[in-house]
């Protein structure tokens, strides 16, 4: 059985609300573990708003100081909330997985939109050619290849996606 406070990092990936910054406070004070928001790290580096890089440099801009803040993240013992994207990056997703579970919050596509609303203002890497539809399907794929565990969030609140974390890494599951 394994002790979800032992197994290192819990890294979330999902897609924008798919609740990884709000389950991940509430997982990190259930677990008595820090928490790290990589979107605010991702921000901090580059002195503006996530969308400010997109509207400024471009998608793939925001990609790669994606990747540069997740390559240099040293951390254990923490829930990491990490941006839409980081799974765009083989490289730091390794990193992440080195020390880590990752943990895919998955929610349907009509639920993301329900969360996010007016999306075209919420710094979503995505080619400015690209739906919301196939950019949900292409990182689908992306997260589940990723993911050691995935909870499906649709129908639950954040206490019972929590729990649904914790019971997941106490069972082993995927």
């Amino acid at each position: 059985m394994v002790n979800p406070t032992d197994t290192g990092n819990l890294v979330l990936i999902g897609m924008p609300g798919s609740g990884k910054s709000t389950v991940g406070v509430l997982l990190a004070k259930r677990l008595g573990l820090g928490f790290v928001d990589t979107d605010l790290l991702i921000q901090e580096e580059a002195g503006r708003t996530l969308q400010a890089i997109v509207d400024q440099d471009g998608y793939e801009a925001l990609r790669r100081i994606e990747e540069q803040v997740l390559l240099k993240l040293d951390v254990e013992h923490k829930v990491i909330s990490t941006g839409g994207s980081a799974v765009y990056s083989a490289r730091a997703m390794e990193h992440l997985k080195a020390n880590g579970t990752i943990v895919f919050l998955d929610i349907p596509l009509e639920l993301v939109v329900e969360r996010i609303g007016d999306h075209s203002m919420r710094g979503i890497s995505r080619r400015p050619d690209q739906s919301l539809d196939a950019l949900f399907e292409e990182r689908f794929e992306l997260y589940s290849r990723y993911a050691d565990l995935t909870v499906q969030g649709e129908g639950l609140n954040q206490d019972q996606v929590c729990d649904a974390v914790v019971e997941g890494l106490l069972s082993g599951k995927r």
